[in-house]
């Protein structure tokens, strides 16, 4: 290729540019759709269930303990349950079950659901996910904010996620 067949080349016609669209919200729910689906939250009865008997019942062979998710897929789990029992603003677990993000990841962590190694990763990228937004506080005093509302928390969770998710995680 000569040097003039190279200037032609690269000065294509604009009008043949891919025009840059917005995604739409069908746009990104397709995308979404071929994401893994997360794993599946936890039972409510697993918090009566204490680690040690839960362990000697797997090991009798009465009880198989769910295999530790790494960072993305944890607050995937994370979000799933907010959903699943309600989430909360306190750093409580409510009267009737709500539960804050801490509390969420306390119960994943605790259930065998995740590594308190992996769950400290998945603050990092929580962590991260708020100072993109500018928020400098730690997440669980941003989730007790009196203004917070959950939709808040969704984005928070999901927008982590794909962090980790981009990282190999």
């Amino acid at each position: 290729m000569n040097l003039t067949d190279w200037h032609t080349e690269r000065l294509a016609d604009p009008a043949a540019a891919p025009l840059r669209v917005p995604p739409t919200r069908r746009l990104i729910d397709e995308a979404l759709r071929d994401l893994p689906a997360p794993t599946d939250p936890p039972p409510w009865t697993h918090r009566l269930l204490p680690a040690a008997l839960r362990n000697l019942m797997a090991d009798l062979g009465l009880w198989n303990n769910p295999v530790p998710q790494k960072p993305s897929a944890h607050l995937e789990q994370t979000l799933a349950v907010l959903r699943r029992y309600g989430w909360c603003r306190t750093q409580n677990t409510t009267v009737i079950g709500r539960l804050c993000i801490r509390d969420a990841q306390q119960l994943l962590e605790k259930t065998g659901h995740v590594t308190p190694t992996a769950r400290e990763r998945a603050v990092a990228y929580m962590q991260a996910a708020l100072a993109e937004a500018g928020v400098h506080m730690s997440f669980f005093t941003w989730n007790d904010l009196p203004d917070q509302e959950f939709s808040a928390v969704e984005t928070l969770t999901q927008r982590a996620a794909h962090l980790a998710r981009q990282n190999g995680e």
